[in-house]
């Protein structure tokens, strides 16, 4: 049994482990991860254990998928194991800490043998189980019950998480590497008019489409179908400069396009995030929800252009003739993303979950981070 390489955040003295699937798993959906990962690095003592991407044949992609059919209708990783390489840790840990995306990622668990006796505390943050596939997700949440906290951002499924597997389940919005996203210092100029990525109202992009061809007005917006990018990293570089050059960012709940009861839960993700935190102002609806309000509370945070709008066109040129009220609502936008949405800030909520302490680099990020809100009060006035 080998022991595990910690090619990133590596310590003499590290406190947390970090299980990361950066090498294996490349859907732009992921980058987020990767960057809280980062983050988490950045500011505290940390050892990141990446999956190590295999190379796999005809024979073995074919076992990996029954592995993974059979840990879905069982939650048992055995036939799991009997294929993949597994690493043994040689140090102990305050806390463990994952990110679970879909609930298939818990198979990966298996591949640190003894993640869960090595150490102290172990949370999982939990990124997408909706009601609607609950019945057929819940074998593999079965995992979940090594964890001693759940953090989930879907507030409308956490009372049947809970249910599930009898931990403590906390609701935690998404955040934002508010640092990297900020327009300040550099300023740069907002030279892309609107940046509609992800999910998109057909309706509305026709209307910016219409636009784009009738005036001197630059639309962004994605392509593609396939959704893997080649470089986590490299891709949410480019997002975030493309986010903190665009004057307006569309935004909609999570899943708003579709129906069942994924389309009735009323849940929102991380775009409202990162469009605030480049000084964009929100194009969308905002939410009627508690946890909504809760996270966007200031004047303006969301302007009203419902999906099925057709006067997309008017909307934006009613806004550009208002430009002091668009000048705060850029500086609300920033100075709350600096000071409430910032990584650092989620990790102090699961540190001082488990009872663990801040460390002096979380404290010198949030300085910054109040340095960077002055300068965007003070740019402003």
């Amino acid at each position: 049994m080998q022991e595990a390489p910690f090619p990133l955040g590596s310590n003499s003295r590290p406190r947390i482990l970090v299980l990361s699937m950066r090498d294996i798993e490349f859907h732009v959906s992921r980058c987020y991860i990767s960057e809280f990962e980062n983050c988490i690095c950045s500011f505290d003592d940390v050892d990141l254990f990446k999956l190590p991407y295999v190379k796999r044949n005809f024979t073995d992609k074919v076992i990996n998928n029954v592995a993974r059919k059979f840990f879905q209708i069982s939650s048992s990783d055995q036939i799991f194991n009997l294929f993949n390489e597994r690493h043994s840790l040689n140090k102990e840990y305050d806390l463990f800490f994952f990110i679970c995306q879909k609930p298939i990622d818990l198979l990966y668990l298996s591949s640190l043998k003894d993640w869960r006796s090595r150490c102290s505390k172990a949370v999982c943050l939990l990124d997408e189980v909706w009601l609607e596939n609950f019945d057929k997700d819940q074998i593999q949440l079965a995992v979940l019950k090594k964890f001693d906290y759940v953090f989930m951002n879907l507030s409308s499924s956490i009372k049947a998480v809970a249910n599930t597997i009898q931990k403590p389940c906390v609701y935690m919005p998404s955040g934002v590497d508010a640092v990297e996203f900020c327009p300040y210092p550099l300023q740069p100029q907002r030279s892309i008019d609107v940046c509609n990525f992800g999910r998109r109202s057909p309706t509305v992009h026709q209307s910016l489409l219409n636009l784009g061809e009738q005036d001197n007005f630059l639309y962004m917006y994605d392509t593609m179908k396939s959704l893997a990018v080649k470089n986590l990293q490299e891709h949410r570089t480019l997002y975030q400069n493309i986010v903190k050059r665009s004057k307006y960012f569309i935004a909609y709940r999570a899943k708003f396009n579709r129906g069942g009861e994924v389309g009735v839960q009323q849940e929102f993700g991380i775009r409202f995030f990162e469009g605030i935190s480049g000084g964009a102002v929100i194009l969308g609806t905002p939410l009627q929800t508690e946890t909504f309000t809760q996270s966007f509370d200031w004047s303006d945070a969301v302007i009203e252009l419902p999906s099925d709008a057709t006067n997309a066109a008017e909307v934006i040129a009613d806004l550009n003739l208002q430009p002091q009220r668009l000048k705060e609502i850029r500086k609300n936008n920033v100075v709350n993303s600096l000071l409430r949405h910032d990584w650092v800030y989620r990790w102090g909520q699961i540190l001082d979950t488990v009872g663990l302490s801040h460390t002096p680099k979380m404290a010198q990020r949030r300085a910054y981070l109040q340095s960077l809100a002055d300068m965007a009060v003070q740019k402003s006035s």
